[in-house]
C-alpha cells in the first residue's frame, strides 16, 4: 500500500509558477513509477507527466511541454511538478499517482496504469 500526498496547490495568476509536491508513505517510493494527472471542473482527468523509478525516462503531455518539469527525490520519496507559465485553461486539480511498472507511453498515459492515488490540490490560474 502507498499513501500519497499532494502540496502546493493555490490561486495565482497567468504567467506565474507553482511548484507542486507529492509525499509517498507506506511501501517505498523508489518502487513505483510516478505520475501527475489533472481533472478540470466538467473534463475528464488528463494525464500530465511521469517519471520512471530511476528518473532517466520521462512522458510529458504537449498541452505542458516546455513549461512543466516533472522530478524525484527517491531518498525522500517525493515527487515534484514544476509548473511555470501558468494559463487559465491549467487551472484543475492536480493528482499524484504511482504505477508498479513502467511502460510505454501509451500505457503511462492512462490511469489505468496507476494504482495508487493522492487526494488531490487544487490549481487554480485567473487571467
Amino acid at each position: 500500500q502507498v499513501q500519497l500526498v499532494e502540496s502546493g496547490g493555490g490561486l495565482v495568476q497567468a504567467g506565474d509558477s507553482l511548484r507542486l509536491s507529492c509525499a509517498a508513505s507506506g511501501r517505498t517510493a523508489v518502487n513505483y513509477a510516478m505520475g501527475w494527472f489533472r481533472q478540470a471542473p466538467g473534463k475528464e482527468r488528463e494525464f500530465v507527466q511521469a517519471i520512471s523509478r530511476s528518473g532517466i525516462s520521462q512522458y510529458i503531455a504537449d498541452s505542458v511541454k516546455g513549461r512543466f518539469t516533472i522530478s524525484r527525490d527517491n531518498a525522500q520519496n517525493t515527487v515534484n511538478l514544476q509548473m511555470n507559465n501558468l494559463k487559465p485553461e491549467d487551472t484543475a486539480v492536480y493528482y499524484c499517482a504511482a504505477a508498479p511498472v513502467w511502460k510505454s507511453e501509451y500505457f503511462m498515459k492512462r490511469s489505468m496504469a496507476y494504482d495508487y492515488w493522492g487526494q488531490g490540490t487544487q490549481v487554480t490560474v485567473s487571467s
